[in-house]
């Protein structure tokens, strides 16, 4: 039976383990995505991200909790049993090269993932005539190598390999980041016309907040492994619950016409080890709302309002409009 939810993160822990050390690259981790939205999961750089795009399809298999495809859990589903997440969720990743085969031509690495879904030749060659198509390029690049494309003609590649199999799902890692501004703006387009003729759903991965903003129905952000807020977009850039949200979105803040430039947050420090998490708010040595009780007790994901989630002792005390420039001169209080 379908569910308008089409993957599902329960509790995902996920740990890379190597020289004796323990690395705890997701904490917990339980996120929903919904039939024909997008959700955008953000944050800095080594906050568990791309691993999480990278558990979403199973290239990674979590450590604990359960990775669900229309209720199904597929954790530690192998071989057949994968099948129907193979062919439902498909990724694109930031640099087209990891999704293409410089060996390969277009048509090969088109039709390979139709072909391991057993479809017959002459419908393999007719959708990837189909897709190309869709995603802005002609039939004659079917019979060319990636070299001979510019980094966003390969993207469109890379889109158009992944939707091939019609999937349910495109997990989207960074998949503008290494473009230019124009060709990036071309390529979001595509995806939001692709989202509205298919009901696709996606999973985007970005640090880009200008891209999230556009682009995305609910938007998570994670910190050190963990999701520390999640909610709809508009509530998120209206008024961020978390402090850590504060401080990214106010590196973005434009001023209201007329008004004073506002006041930027500089995060100072930097994020902690994840073969070392804290053992209280993973965000508190960096937070100028820190108290003792952030230092040592670990704020849980609770629902702040219907759709909205915050992991935090002072949820909604930072606010865009009145944050300190710099969290390491801040005051804190007990609270």
């Amino acid at each position: 039976m379908t569910t308008d939810t089409v993957l599902r993160f329960r509790g995902i822990d996920h740990e890379f383990a190597g020289r004796g050390v323990r690395v705890h690259a997701l904490r917990d981790v339980s996120l929903s995505v919904r039939r024909g939205e997008t959700l955008s999961v953000v944050g800095e750089s080594g906050c568990g991200k791309s691993t999480l795009a990278r558990v979403a399809v199973r290239l990674y298999q979590p450590t604990g909790g359960t990775l669900e495809f229309h209720g199904q859990d597929l954790t530690r589903a192998y071989g057949r049993a994968l099948r129907p997440l193979r062919r439902g969720v498909q990724m694109v990743f930031q640099d087209p090269n990891g999704s293409l085969d410089p060996r390969l031509t277009i048509r090969r690495s088109v039709t390979e993932p139709l072909q391991a879904a057993g479809m017959a030749a002459p419908d393999r060659q007719r959708r990837a005539r189909e897709v190309l198509e869709q995603v802005g390029l002609p039939a004659e690049a079917l019979d060319s190598y990636p070299h001979e494309f510019s980094g966003g003609q390969r993207q469109r590649i890379a889109l158009a390999r992944a939707l091939a199999p019609r999937p349910e799902l495109v997990v989207l890692d960074e998949p503008t980041s290494a473009l230019d501004v124009s060709v990036q703006a071309q390529i979001l387009n595509l995806l939001r016309e692709m989202q509205a003729a298919q009901s696709l759903a996606y999973l985007f991965i970005s640090h880009n907040l200008g891209v999230v903003r556009y682009l995305s129905d609910r938007v998570a952000v994670m910190y050190l492994g963990e999701v520390v807020e999640l909610a709809r977009t508009d509530e998120l850039f209206a008024g961020p619950q978390h402090p850590y949200t504060v401080a990214l979105l106010s590196a973005v803040l434009e001023p209201e016409a007329g008004a004073a430039a506002p006041r930027r947050t500089v995060l100072r420090g930097e994020l902690p080890s994840a073969a070392a998490v804290p053992a209280g708010c993973a965000f508190a040595a960096r937070c100028w709302l820190a108290t003792d009780r952030c230092r040592t007790e670990r704020p849980a994901l609770v629902e702040a309002a219907p759709g909205r989630q915050v992991a935090c002792h002072r949820p909604g005390e930072a606010t865009l409009t009145d944050v300190p420039r710099s969290p390491a001169t801040a005051t804190t209080t007990t609270k």
